[in-house]
């Protein structure tokens, strides 16, 4: 039980938003949504974020993050997600983060990495944890980041934002459950359209 429970450690001290990647800094183009009033409210913020994490990013991630562990290429995958980033932003936002989560776990510790995004970094430090577990973390995680830029951004209060991600489970437990070979596609049209617009958006308070 004790490797178990101190790997378990490890992947919550990776993901939690203590963790130095800069989470915070991102919201994944949701500050175009709600910027433009597409996403106002708990009930639009749901649909939003719940579109990204089954449609959209989320099944991507958990494809690099799966694949990443069971021993494919990590440079293969990072051409991969680069070329399926819907924006250079989307493709920030993962090449960034990822390279800060490499940094801060090799000073830790860990066998050096060259930068790679977020998930496939993930995925090789994560070598013999238990996949359906990092993937289901990693989006919990994600998600979370979401939902913490339209808290700052809405007036939704801490509660309301805490019950939205409660409500995103079911979500990303499907999606985090999914293995497939092959790298999902995007059919997430309206936040990637916000992702893009995001590049030219003033002011700003986010990265993405």
């Amino acid at each position: 039980m004790i490797p178990m429970t101190t790997d378990l450690l490890r992947l919550t001290q990776w993901l939690s938003p203590a963790f130095p990647v800069s989470g915070y800094a991102y919201s994944h183009g949701l500050e175009t949504a709600m910027a433009g009033g597409h996403v106002t409210d708990a009930a639009s913020l749901t649909a939003w974020v719940r579109a990204v994490l089954t449609h959209g990013t989320g099944p991507l991630d958990v494809w690099a993050i799966r694949r990443s562990m069971a021993g494919d290429d990590p440079a293969h995958l990072t051409a991969i997600l680069r070329a399926r980033a819907g924006s250079p932003e989307r493709w920030q936002e993962a090449r960034d983060q990822g390279a800060a989560f490499c940094e801060v776990t090799t000073v830790m510790g860990d066998m050096p990495l060259d930068d790679l995004p977020l998930p496939v970094a993930l995925g090789v430090r994560a070598l013999g944890m238990d996949a359906g577990v990092v993937a289901l973390l990693f989006l919990q995680g994600f998600a979370g980041q979401m939902v913490s830029a339209a808290a700052r951004f809405l007036p939704l209060g801490q509660s309301t934002a805490q019950t939205v991600l409660r409500g995103l489970h079911a979500d990303v437990a499907v999606t985090a459950a999914r293995d497939e070979i092959d790298p999902p596609g995007s059919a997430a049209v309206l936040a990637e359209l916000d992702a893009m617009a995001h590049e030219t958006l003033q002011p700003r308070i986010f990265r993405t």
